[in-house]
């Protein structure tokens, strides 16, 4: 289809507010007032893919297995995932149809539950350290990891955890699907919570494993394979800071990559747990033929696309 294609990335602070808005209905309702911004970039031209976190989610699923275990089955993380990428793709996409009918849109919009394929030698896995489920007592997480093979971690006092492998996205399986979709004019969310994470065996059949994909870093490799004109990281700040929460903190309107892989050395800029991930990302999609990147929070996408918000990172 004609018209330049824009990956856009909502974080989670785009499904839920606060933890007084943490219901499915609240859910759908910040969904779609995320929507309704993407809606109006689409109105203006855009090709869209939108991509989504899911980490929340995955731990509501989690906990209410972990509660129904006496009675139910639990269920795997890998299969966690899939359940998210469809209930939330359902949110997003109704939201989407309503929106397109206000303004007089003749477009559709589809979810493709993705796969994500991961090394299987891929070193996080010899390191999990990403948490994942409830806290639990220390003979429970002991249990765990000697009946059912969990990796178990102390959590700064708090209890015992989970945690499972955080490994490098190295090929989104559904590339074709979603480029097809896109090519009939569709407007496609995919690679939901940086997709289901799978690993190839040696006849190239696919399996599921117990790890998380960081959201951004798939879609940055999804935006790069689309050969993508913009990627846009929705999260929670309008711009980008240096030496952000610092007295000199700054807010910035565009970055280079030289400055960002800089800023990202240096240390000092990003935190670790939420804007660096981002940053990472950007510069990966830049290096791999990526012409430009944008942050912003979703109430001015619109506005950052016209040049008067945001941060923009471009090659030089």
């Amino acid at each position: 289809m004609a018209g330049k294609t824009a990956v856009i990335a909502i974080g989670g602070n785009s499904l839920i507010k606060d933890k007084m808005h943490q219901s499915v209905r609240d859910q759908y309702i910040a969904a779609g007032e995320t929507c309704w911004h993407i809606a109006g970039m689409i109105k203006a031209g855009w090709n869209v893919v939108i991509t989504h976190g899911n980490g929340p989610q995955v731990g509501f699923i989690l906990r209410r297995s972990e509660i129904a275990a006496h009675e139910l089955h639990e269920i795997p993380l890998d299969v966690v995932g899939a359940d998210t990428q469809g209930a939330i793709g359902y949110a997003l996409q109704q939201n989407l149809y309503n929106d397109f009918a206000r303004l007089g849109i003749g477009r559709s919009a589809a979810t493709v539950v993705t796969q994500t394929e991961v090394a299987a030698d891929d070193p996080a896995f010899k390191t999990p350290s990403k948490p994942i489920g409830s806290y639990m007592e220390e003979a429970e997480a002991i249990r765990r990891r000697d009946e059912e093979g969990w990796d178990v971690m102390e959590d700064a006092g708090r209890g015992w955890r989970r945690v499972v492998a955080s490994p490098q996205p190295v090929r989104i399986v559904e590339e074709e699907a979603i480029r097809a979709l896109i090519d009939a004019g569709l407007v496609v969310i995919a690679a939901g919570g940086g997709g289901i994470p799978v690993v190839a065996d040696a006849e190239g059949n696919l399996s599921g494993v117990a790890a998380v994909i960081d959201k951004d870093r798939a879609t940055a490799l999804l935006a790069a394979r689309l050969k993508a004109e913009l990627l846009v990281i929705s999260t929670a700040v309008e711009k980008v800071a240096l030496r952000f929460g610092q007295p000199d903190q700054e807010w910035v309107d565009h970055v280079t990559l030289e400055q960002a892989k800089r800023y990202l050395a240096e240390g000092t800029h990003f935190a670790k747990g939420s804007m660096a991930p981002k940053i990472e990302a950007i510069v990966s999609f830049l290096e791999q033929g990526g012409r430009e990147a944008l942050v912003t929070n979703p109430e001015n996408v619109e506005r950052a696309l016209a040049g008067e918000t945001g941060t923009r990172f471009t090659p030089d």
